[in-house]
Parts: structure tokens; sequence; C-alpha cells
């Protein structure tokens, strides 16, 4: 048995959750990655992966050998891309990359194009989701995060800060009054994401620096952020949204931000990795990449946001 192939094989049915996925990645018929599997449980002795529902996951066996082997195939790929080369050897390979909705949505494919022009040979695989991304069990290389960070497991490299407004539509506004102060915010629905102040507090930072809260009345939660955009443009109450997401429909006068005393604490953006002592190539190329585009990204979006207005 080609015991490295199988590995490769194993570690891709990991991070897809399908065997079928697996086989579309790889380019093979799925009876091929299914013999591959079986075929290494014979051999290693123990069962690997077991069924979840409609998704693939693993025993307890079955997770050491993925860390292991994601491990050993990164070391190798890395020793020859080392090896092999040149010195300054092309990079290629995959980069799977994991960013909350809104931010990978508005601010992320202008970045992404970047790292297409600089490596052409890098396969991009972007998912989007605002839970907290779990980089081994979901096998994502790198995670674009925003707000405070709780995993002190994982390396994580500032880029920045992205900028949020409390907003309504003038037509709202003219159908149940203007909001002139935070005592105010309560006399309105406010929607908003399903993680973003879950406590019915709204931060609201002085001119000064010193922060204080206004209390809100919560009648709408969305899991995603457009939702909750439309129905705040379409008059249904008030929010909080991410700068660049709501930009154009400022400039354009659909939105207006309201409390304009106060400004909405920005969202620390940070880019985490694993712990390790070195990074795979394409991987590293990427976040060096990424900590070069997001911070002049978010700059300039901010002057075209300032420049409207």
């Amino acid at each position: 048995m080609d015991l490295f192939a199988a590995m490769q094989v194993f570690v891709r049915v990991v991070e897809l959750g399908t065997m079928s996925a697996a086989a579309r990645d790889l380019d093979v018929g799925q009876p091929a990655v299914s013999e591959r599997i079986e075929r290494l449980e014979r051999f290693l002795g123990t069962k690997l992966l077991m069924r979840n529902s409609h998704r693939l996951t693993c025993t307890e066996e079955g997770q050491t050998f993925y860390e292991r082997s994601k491990g050993v195939l990164e070391n190798v790929e890395e020793t020859i891309t080392r090896i092999s080369g040149a010195s300054a050897p092309e990079i290629s390979g995959t980069v799977r990359i994991a960013a909350p909705h809104c931010f990978g949505e508005v601010v992320v494919p202008h970045v992404l194009m970047a790292i297409r022009q600089a490596y052409p040979r890098v396969n991009i695989e972007l998912a989007l989701n605002d839970n907290v991304v779990d980089l081994d069990t979901e096998g994502v290389d790198i995670s674009l995060r925003l707000g405070p960070l709780a995993n002190l497991w994982l390396v994580a490299h500032a880029m920045g800060h992205i900028g949020r407004a409390l907003v309504a539509s003038p037509d709202y506004l003219d159908r149940f009054g203007s909001i002139e102060s935070k005592s105010d915010l309560a006399k309105h629905p406010f929607i908003r994401e399903r993680r973003a102040f879950a406590n019915d507090r709204l931060p609201l930072l002085c001119d000064d620096g010193t922060q204080e809260h206004g209390r809100i009345q919560t009648v709408m939660t969305t899991s995603h952020w457009r939702p909750m955009f439309d129905t705040i443009v379409g008059g249904g109450g008030i929010g909080v949204v991410q700068r660049p997401a709501c930009m154009q429909a400022l400039s354009r006068g659909t939105l207006v931000e309201i409390l304009p005393q106060y400004t909405i604490p920005d969202l620390p953006v940070n880019v985490l990795v694993r712990e390790r002592r070195t990074l795979p190539p394409r991987i590293a190329a990427v976040i060096s990449l990424l900590k070069k585009e997001i911070p002049v990204v978010l700059v300039g979006l901010a002057g075209e946001m300032n420049g409207s207005l």
C-alpha cells in the first residue's frame, strides 16, 4: 500500500467531510477513495472514521492519525520546496482560508485578487463562517477573525481595525422620530447579528475616549449580516453594520448614522494560524501578503467612505 498517498486521501476526507467531496477535490472516483480508506484502516488495524448524520467524523484514533498525517504532509511539502529549487521557488498548492460572512463578502475579495496576481499557482479555498473555526478539525490553514481573541493556542497577526456604524433609514426616522440621546435607543426596535450585543447593551465611545452604554431592545437576530442589513434599509428598525458593508448606502442616503456624538468601537482584525515552528511556504507567503494587503484595503475603503460623505 502507498501509505503516503493514503494519508493524502484520508486528510482530504476529514477536511471535506465526505468521500464524494474528497473524490471531486482529488479528481478520482469515489470508489477509489473508499478503497483507500478501507485499506488504510485494515493496515492500521483500527477504525478511523464514523458517519455522523450526513458527515464523516474522526474516531479518537482517526483524529490522532489526521493531525499526525497533516503534519507529515506539510513537512514533506516544505522539504521538497526547499530542496527542489531555486532560491525563489514558485509558490503553489492549496491554501484554505476561513473568514466571517460580512468581512469575507465585502473586504476579502479585494485581497484575493492580490493573492491571485502574486501567486497564480496557489489555489484558494475560502470558507465563510461566523462561528469560531477550529483550524485542526476543519482543515483550515488561515483564519481571518474579527473581535477579541480567546484561543491562546493560535498565533495571531494583527491586521488593523474595521469600523462600525449605528444606522437607520431616513424613512424609519421620519415615521418614528429622530434619536437624540442614548436613552432613546431602547424605544426603537434593534436588529442585530446573533453574536453581537447579546446582552442588549450597546457600547458607545465618547470623543474623550470614555465608554458609555445604551440599552437596546432586540426584536430580530440573524445568523447572516445581509438580512439584518436589508431589514434596516427597509425601515424595520435600527442596528449596527460594519462600515465597508454600509458605505454605499450611507453615500446614497438610504441609510443615515444616528447618535453621531458617539462612535461604535472598532473591531480588531487578526489572521490566525496554528502555533508551529515553521509554516509551509505557500501558507507563509499568503500570510505575508495578507499582512501587507488587508491594512491597505481597510484604509482604502475608509477613504472611499470619507470621500463620499
